[in-house]
């Protein structure tokens, strides 16, 4: 049983970018985000599909399940969403021992920079770099799913955090 442990951060500057190895651009769909569990079906621009099911709860430790699936399957099961679709550009960025991902969310949610570190342990030790910014871990409006349903450009107040770095042309 695999298990998600990982802390989320906004991004405060754009100083991360030096230091990003790999990029990809992610599509991704909430089937279900009641109950118990979410359904999320992801589509990668590297050729990959996967369907994942997460425990609920924006807690920093959570069940993850996750299987490759066709991406003709994925496409089907994308127009079957609930909400609005994830759009997003993932930048991996390697420091301090650790492998950052930070996100650049696109079209509903334009505007949002996010950084996350996936952990071994609940309580490793992060050495966290100057880039970033407030942690969100445990704001569930932060998790994707949560961002499916009310996307970031809809809110109503945008706390001047979420918007500290900016995009990149082409990014």
């Amino acid at each position: 049983m695999s298990f998600e442990i990982e802390r989320k951060f906004l991004v405060a500057s754009n100083a991360w970018r030096a230091l990003a190895t790999d990029s990809i651009r992610i599509r991704q769909a909430y089937l279900s985000t009641d109950g118990k569990a979410s359904i999320r079906v992801r589509i990668t621009d590297k050729g990959g599909a996967t369907l994942s099911i997460k425990s609920r709860g924006a807690e920093r430790r959570r069940l993850e399940l996750e299987y490759p699936i066709p991406v003709l399957e994925a496409e089907a099961m994308i127009a079957l969403r609930r909400g609005s679709l994830i759009e997003k550009v993932r930048h991996v960025v390697p420091y301090g021992g650790c492998i950052w991902e930070v996100d650049i969310f696109e079209s509903e949610n334009e505007g949002l920079v996010i950084a996350e570190v996936e952990l071994g342990e609940e309580h490793q030790r992060v050495d966290v770099p100057a880039w970033v910014g407030t942690e969100i871990t445990g704001q569930p409006q932060y998790y994707n799913g949560a961002l499916a349903l009310r996307p970031f450009r809809t809110w109503p107040e945008v706390p001047s955090a979420a918007v500290g770095a900016t995009p990149v042309s082409g990014q």
